[in-house]
Formats: C-alpha cells, sequence, structure tokens
C-alpha cells in the first residue's frame, strides 16, 4: 500500500489513481477512502486521490491529540505535496467537508474547489449525539453478514438500499475476527471527537465564505440529522452560484453513486477543470 510521511514522521495511507483534473476526496470521521468507491466507476475521467486520515484504516494511529481538522488539513496539504499537485479539486464528507472548508481559509490558494457532502457550517445537535453514540465503539454483531442484517435498523432515514449494499457498508467499515467485528481505526478518536465538541459551538461561517472565488458544491442527504435544511438555504442564499442537490431516501451521508450526487459531480468538476 501506498504511503507518505507527514511532517511528525506518521505514515499515512493514500491512493492516486487516473489522469486529468486531481481530485482529492476527503471521508467522513470514522472512514476511509474506501467510502469513494462506488462513486470512482461514475466519475468523468479525473487523478482520483484518497486519504486515509491518522489513526484510520491504514494510516499509523498517533494518538487522541492528534485526530484534529487543523492536523488532518495539514495532512492532506502535505500529501499534494508529496504527489507534486499544486491544485486539486477537493471532495469532502462529513468531517472532510469541515477539513475542505478549513482549507478553503487556509491554503485557498491549493483548491480548484470545494465539494461538500451532507455537512456545513452548522451542525446539528442531533446529528452529534448520534455520533457520540458508536464512535470509538466495537459492534455488537459479530459477523459482517450480522452487520448487514442491523444496519438498515440502525441507520434510520436510508430507503430502498439494496442488501448487497448493505454488506458492502459492514465489509468497509469494519473487521471480522474470531472476537467478533472490530473498528477500522483507533477507539482513541472518540475521545478527540468528544473534545472537539465541548463547550459552546464555535462561527464556522467565515469558513464556508473562505471558498469565494471557487466552484463550490453541496450534496444533502435529504433525511440528514447533521445537515438541516435552514443551513443548507442560507449556504444557498450567501453562494447562489453554488451547485446543489439534495438526495432522496438518504440521510448522513449519501453514498454519492445517487444520480442527484452524480449530477453535482459532474457539473462541479466540469466548472472546477
Amino acid at each position: 500500500m501506498p504511503h507518505f510521511t507527514a511532517a511528525d514522521g506518521a505514515r499515512l495511507h493514500y491512493t492516486d489513481e487516473g489522469a486529468g483534473t486531481p481530485l482529492l476526496c476527503l471521508a467522513g470521521l470514522t472512514r476511509t477512502g474506501g467510502d469513494f468507491a462506488y462513486m470512482a466507476p461514475h466519475l468523468p475521467p479525473c487523478r482520483l486521490i484518497r486519504m486515509d486520515y491518522r489513526g484510520r484504516g491504514g494510516s499509523d494511529f498517533t494518538g487522541a491529540a492528534t485526530y484534529t481538522v487543523p492536523r488532518e488539513a495539514q495532512d492532506a496539504v502535505a500529501l499534494l505535496d508529496h504527489l507534486g499537485v499544486a491544485k486539486a479539486a477537493l471532495l469532502g464528507t462529513s468531517r472532510g467537508g469541515l477539513i475542505g472548508m478549513f482549507l478553503a481559509a487556509t491554503a485557498h490558494d491549493r483548491l480548484l474547489g470545494l465539494c461538500l457532502n451532507d455537512v456545513g457550517p452548522v451542525i446539528e445537535r442531533a446529528g452529534l449525539d448520534r455520533i457520540f453514540g458508536y464512535v470509538g465503539r466495537n459492534p455488537r454483531a459479530r459477523t459482517h453478514a450480522e452487520m448487514a442484517e442491523m444496519l438498515p435498523g440502525a441507520m434510520p432515514g436510508f430507503a430502498n438500499v439494496p442488501p448487497d449494499r448493505w454488506m458492502a457498508e459492514a465489509r468497509l467499515h469494519y473487521r471480522e475476527t474470531p472476537e467478533g467485528l472490530r473498528i477500522t481505526y483507533d477507539p482513541a478518536l472518540r475521545e478527540a471527537f468528544l473534545n472537539a465538541f465541548e463547550g459552546p459551538p464555535g462561527d464556522a461561517w467565515p469558513l464556508f465564505d473562505a471558498a469565494a472565488g471557487l466552484p463550490l458544491a453541496l450534496i444533502r442527504g435529504a433525511n440528514s440529522d447533521l445537515l438541516a435544511p435552514v443551513t443548507a438555504a442560507e449556504m444557498r442564499r450567501r453562494r447562489p452560484d453554488m451547485i446543489f442537490a439534495e438526495v432522496p431516501d438518504r440521510a448522513h451521508i449519501p453514498f454519492l453513486d445517487e444520480p442527484e450526487a452524480l449530477a453535482v459531480l459532474h457539473r462541479w468538476l466540469a466548472a472546477c477543470a
């Protein structure tokens, strides 16, 4: 597996495939670059770059203190430097979108555009509470088959998802061991996540506004508990040119191979190119 070395010596896993417009894909909080496998066959020709954050997937576990948005943003820029990529379009799912907005404010010149998958400057408490309930904990299911059966009930707001997709999700996010299923990330991520949301929320609208001048897109799960309709409406008011779609039968987060999501991605990538 390809790795690069971050400034603090951490070895971080990435994949780099294809040719064309560089597209840097940053996954959700507990996820890996594998999250983007569903959409990959449906994209126009591009250079698809995916990174496992530190503490996730094939990257080194470096401790709770290092699992922060600024550090992960620094790692993303280091990966672009490692690959010799001056500018990239950035697709950020959930946590990845927060990193994308942070980079719009701190490394604007490295971005060709920004696409946010079900995330914005305001994160709803209901969505956070749901994440608090599972982050850093191994599931009760002992096999991928058991997990695939449990996922529809554990992910309210999703409908018309075929059984093979739930099985793919189970295999993507959990390792099967003799002791049962295990998460594919450092359990210390729980501590980092809880610490990040202690106290009153900060104002992230300046980070969103920092994307001014960049092609911008937003994909929202119609049933999302993390990105409220009122927040998406305000994002659209501030950026009337933002490419936008809601994906029906999806909560947090859309899989990105839905027709509505792919239509946004194609339009946005054309604008970035």
